[in-house]
């Protein structure tokens, strides 16, 4: 069995969106009662974050923005219809970011092989230079430019999560260290992840958007994840893995428009685990992100932690619709310019 840790703390239930927001602390014990549930809690490393410091952030972050939210501390700010900080949010959000980068720390320096951050705000809607979408930091990204200046030239960021994570683009758009991979719901919030968004410049290739229609569920992704994303990942062969691992593709969620079971969202995670068999040596960090059912959040948080655990997990057999071959093959025409893929 893998050691795997688990970053969570009472600040990140202080995080008050709003009265009525979707982005709720419930979804953290969701997380909890579902690893509960799973019998996976006693298996996992419990770890408490520390607040990310300033050199961290504006790694990622135009000092502006880091300026600006820190400024709201202590009081409330509303920066757009959906994303608004409460007295205690710069405290939660400094401590997401915090805990992922602590948790690069643990797996590139050997203390633990795999860490699952429980944290909130979530971040991959964050750009450098804004916040948007609940996220106030880039808690992924801000981990990724960690790794970098640890001296690492390979870190691969996939996300799975039902909307796209433009921040994250945006932060590594022309930057080849960086292999970002997204799945995501199209035409959705946030409006961008096409096709042809590749990256720019030395990054041009290594931005790869897996844009899919409503309704999508268990088959269609096991086919994109195993003939698109795996052989990217696999060449690509990064020295880490960060996953966005948002549960807002699950069949329940509210916000979402997928179809995705448990047993999906296993396969997801396991095809992040054969992207870091090789120079990653198995080292993966996954962030939470979306995810607004309650039932759902908690059996789809059990299926990924379970798989990083190395839990056997039964495949789901569900045969993808009609007319996805079609999806496959603009995936394939738009990334098998600069990857493998499976034909």
């Amino acid at each position: 069995m893998k050691r795997v840790g688990i970053f969570d703390d009472p600040a990140f239930g202080e995080h008050d969106a709003g009265p009525g927001h979707p982005e709720r602390p419930e979804r953290l014990e969701a997380v909890r009662l579902g690893l509960r549930q799973g019998g996976i809690e006693k298996d996992l490393v419990p770890l408490r974050p520390r607040p990310a410091t300033r050199e961290e952030l504006v790694r990622v972050h135009a000092a502006a923005h880091v300026d600006r939210v820190a400024s709201a501390d202590g009081k409330r700010v509303r920066f757009d219809p959906d994303t608004t900080m409460g007295p205690r949010s710069w405290a939660a959000a400094t401590r997401a970011a915090g805990a992922v980068v602590d948790a690069v720390d643990k797996v590139l320096d050997g203390a633990l092989d795999r860490v699952f951050c429980n944290v909130r705000p979530p971040g991959h809607h964050a750009t450098p230079g804004r916040a948007m979408g609940f996220c106030l930091l880039n808690n992924v990204a801000v981990g990724a430019a960690a790794a970098l200046c640890r001296g690492l030239n390979r870190v691969a960021v996939l996300d799975f999560d039902v909307h796209h994570g433009n921040g994250t683009q945006e932060a590594f758009w022309s930057d080849r260290r960086v292999l970002f991979v997204s799945s995501h719901q199209s035409p959705f919030y946030p409006g961008t992840g096409d096709l042809d968004e590749v990256g720019e410049g030395e990054g041009r290739g290594f931005t790869v958007n897996l844009p899919m229609p409503a309704g999508l569920g268990d088959g269609e992704y096991r086919r994109a994840y195993r003939e698109i994303v795996e052989p990217i990942g696999r060449a690509f062969d990064p020295e880490l893995v960060l996953v966005s691992a948002g549960f807002d593709a699950h069949r329940d969620d509210p916000l979402g428009g997928m179809t995705l079971s448990a047993a999906g969202f296993a396969e997801l995670m396991d095809v992040c685990l054969a992207v870091a068999s090789g120079a990653a040596r198995g080292r993966l960090v996954a962030v939470l992100e979306g995810g607004y059912d309650l039932d759902g959040i908690a059996e789809a948080s059990a299926a990924v932690v379970g798989r990083m655990l190395g839990r056997p997990f039964a495949a789901p057999n569900a045969a993808p619709r009609p007319g996805f071959d079609k999806l496959l093959e603009a995936y394939r025409a738009a990334h098998g310019r600069h990857w493998p893929v499976l034909k």
